[in-house]
């Protein structure tokens, strides 16, 4: 008898598969096989899915556990006693249990840890009392809190970042996928940084570091009457570390790469990358502020400053600059940019702590030197429902997911005590989604569409609105992130939209009488690996394709979208019509449009990336901003027929419309063509929505500005996708190719793998 779910088995290494192999297809369980079961000492595969999820829910719980109102008291009122043992401790004549779920030692690490930490004056027991409470079953009433954390995830609700999938209630214990370090002037001090980089991506991290406190190229080195390599020499050092040192054994790290505007050697640091190979294992981005923006408005010349003693060496003129930014970014897809003056401005801990001035390695988490981010997201598809959005099941999941990424902050094992004291301190996470592409496919609703940008907005401040009342929530059982200033909170508020609306004057009331337990608490990441876990698109992206090809072991097949083919199907389109749209498809970019015999609204409402024009792609992102408290991972796809004009116009609409940073990505670029089909098809042209056109239009900051903006609507369209010579590339992939075989693609603004799921992000 044919057996349906033989691959799923052998994928698994298991003769029976449970409910939880069954509820995941066979790309997820590969990735999940490839990158997250634990394994033997032989590399064999020793965990199920299913024990996964129940390891990750376990150590998530034991924080809930701990602040339970028998143990703990949020007034601080206990005499410290410390988790001392009596004699012949450490070994329990049962296994620690909550209900059905049993505790292994790193659970029960993880437990001593966190009462070390709380038994400064909030515990009121030991921790060998805490042991023998949950031997009793005292605590059995949290196995229901355990069992919602295993079906958030089970059920492709939401989850976490890749950290926390690997390494939960398993040796490494380190959960968190953003960090960012400073780097010091001194040679001995960046040798320190580069062992703390090495520390990180062996946990499974990525680090982010801006190299603007390094002097530049050329300069001066008294001790040895030499001169300096400057910063880029620095980074190759970082780059070559990072290609040896495997994050958590599995995959290398990825690198944030930064360096301020008024860096002396800013143009050679935006040109690093143009040379094939060189610091593959970096993103880059320029840092502007307020200053840039003002000298590229006036088109003057701004002044630069040597790191080492403030000597002004001489300037540059802002409008070249930001020419060699957009000219290199057309090329390579690279540097990106980031608006540190949109970041800083809903700064909360600005007063405390000064301005932010690094990111993770995907742009979208600001963090200060040696603080950390746990990143989560909520699967958008799943909530979609015979048509309709579930919008109070969501506010609910919003809320528990909230509680979840405040409490992997309680039970990580941070690779440096630094980074545990400075993350503990503003107790930051970061909360998003995934599968906006999908869930608007499900509504009916074409993503750069008015309706499309009323859900995103409708969407993105329900995120935030709950996420932040269950952490003003979390903040009365538990208290708030210890840096909490009520004043400096209330005058930096970290939502850009919260202004005026009842609901988040309501709020603020709540969060002025009882504190908030995470200084941000929403945030978009790549979502490259989860995304192919959950069944879903990646983020606030839409569509990669309707069509693209994946590689797998077995050879090389083509990937329909399924919520497209279930519309096709409902249509009751010919046979010999649905027989051939898969070769429809990969020959049209792996679009619908255009495409004969798919009705209209089809074709309108399953868009892809390359069907939106790009300022639409700018768009989408602002609308999500404007509520979202720490920053976005997404590309700005840009054709390849695009200007280099169009990517400096990008520039200064993202900076005008509140994006905390940008990363454009022009078709072609850095890129082999893969695919080829022959066709005689006239331009498809891609341009902006009459909603983009509106709100672009009411734009208005000064004449220069302006007239750059103004000019997006008055060029002519630009091309989509073009046949010469009687050939098209359907899509297009980096020329790297990933560990497995397969060929990268830059989704999210990373590149990653679609076949075994590797991100350059660790977020994903």
């Amino acid at each position: 008898m044919l057996d349906f779910y033989q691959a799923k088995k052998e994928i698994l290494n298991k003769k029976v598969l449970d409910e939880v192999d069954l509820a995941f297809d066979e790309s997820a369980l590969r990735v999940l096989a490839a990158r997250y079961l634990l394994r033997d000492e032989k590399g064999m595969i020793i965990e199920s899915p299913k024990q996964m999820f129940e390891r990750i829910a376990i150590l998530v719980a034991c924080s809930d556990i701990l602040h339970d109102e028998r143990l703990y008291d949020i007034n601080h009122r206990q005499i410290p006693k410390g988790p001392q043992y009596e004699p012949g401790r450490g070994m329990w004549s049962d296994i620690p249990a909550i209900g059905g779920y049993t505790l292994n030692r790193y659970h029960i690490e993880a437990l001593e840890r966190l009462f070390i930490e709380l038994d400064t004056g909030y515990m009121k027991v030991r921790f060998f009392d805490v042991i023998d409470m949950i031997q009793r079953g005292e605590f059995d009433s949290y196995e229901a809190r355990i069992k919602q954390y295993y079906d958030l995830m089970v059920s492709k609700d939401f989850l976490p970042n890749t950290p926390t999938l690997m390494n939960a209630g398993a040796p490494l214990g380190q959960l968190s996928a953003c960090f960012v370090l400073d780097i010091k002037d001194d040679m001995a001090a960046i040798m320190d940084t580069a062992k703390d980089v090495a520390m990180i991506f062996k946990s499974g991290g990525g680090v982010g570091i801006n190299y603007s406190t390094l002097r530049p190229e050329g300069d001066n080195v008294k001790s040895t009457s030499g001169v300096a390599s400057g910063p880029i020499s620095f980074m190759k050092v970082i780059d070559a570390v990072t290609g040896v040192v495997k994050q958590g054994g599995k995959r290398r790290g990825a690198n944030m790469g930064i360096m301020n505007y008024n860096h002396p050697d800013i143009a050679k640091f935006i040109n690093c990358k143009t040379t094939a190979g060189e610091l593959e294992n970096f993103n880059i981005s320029v840092g502007t502020d307020t200053g840039f923006w003002e000298a590229v408005s006036e088109d003057r010349i701004y002044t630069l400053t040597n790191p080492r003693n403030g000597h002004v060496p001489g300037g540059l003129n802002a409008t070249y600059i930001l020419n060699l930014i957009a000219e290199c970014a057309w090329k390579s897809a690279e540097p990106g940019l980031i608006f540190f003056d949109n970041i800083n401005r809903l700064n909360p801990l600005i007063t405390q702590k000064g301005p932010l001035n690094a990111t993770n390695p995907c742009g979208e988490q600001s963090l200060y030197p040696y603080e950390s981010c746990n990143l989560g997201s909520i699967n958008l598809s799943n909530f979609v429902k015979d048509g309709q959005f579930e919008y109070e099941r969501f506010d609910q999941v919003v809320k528990l997911c909230t509680r979840f990424l405040d409490n992997v902050i309680d039970v990580n094992k941070y690779p440096l005590e630094r980074i545990n004291t400075e993350t503990k301190k503003t107790r930051r996470i970061g909360l998003g989604i995934m599968g906006l592409a999908d869930a608007l496919f499900k509504l009916d609703i074409p993503y750069n569409s008015e309706a499309g940008y009323t859900i995103m907005n409708r969407l993105a401040e329900r995120l935030s609105w709950h996420s932040m009342q269950e952490s003003s929530r979390l903040a009365k059982e538990r208290g708030s992130y210890p840096l909490y200033d009520a004043q400096e909170f209330a005058n930096h508020f970290p939502v850009a939209g919260a202004e005026g609306d009842e609901y988040w004057r309501y709020l603020k009331g709540l969060i002025a009488q009882y504190g908030i337990r995470n200084a941000w608490t929403t945030t978009i990441a790549p979502t490259g690996t989860l995304s192919m876990i959950a069944g879903c698109s990646s983020g606030v992206e839409p569509a990669f394709g309707l069509a693209f090809e994946k590689h797998v072991t077995v050879g090389k097949f083509i990937y329909l979208n399924e919520i497209f083919m279930e519309k096709l199907r409902t249509i009751d389109y010919l046979p010999e019509f649905m027989a051939s749209i898969e070769s429809k498809i990969v020959s049209n970019y792996g679009s619908c449009k255009g495409v004969d015999g798919i009705d209209y609204n089809t074709q309108k409402v399953f868009v892809t990336a390359m069907d939106i024009h790009w300022a639409d792609h700018i768009y989408a992102e602002a609308v999500w901003q404007k509520w979202i408290s720490n920053a976005i991972a997404k590309t700005i796809n840009m054709p390849g027929a695009a200007t280099v004009a169009d990517v400096k116009r990008a520039y200064l609409i993202a900076h005008e419309l509140g994006l905390k940073g940008i990363t454009v990505y022009r078709d072609g670029s850095r890129a082999a063509q893969v695919l080829h089909v022959a066709g005689d098809k006239a331009h498809t042209t891609a341009q902006p929505s009459a909603a983009v056109k509106k709100a672009l239009g009411a734009l208005t900051v000064n004449e220069y500005v302006d007239e750059e903006i103004a000019q997006v609507f008055d060029s002519a369209p630009t091309p989509v996708m073009a046949i010469a010579g009687g050939s098209v590339i359907p899509y297009q992939v980096f020329e790297m190719t990933c560990s497995c075989g397969a060929q990268l693609a830059r989704t999210d603004g990373c590149m990653s793998c679609k076949s075994c799921g590797w991100s350059a992000c660790s977020s994903s």
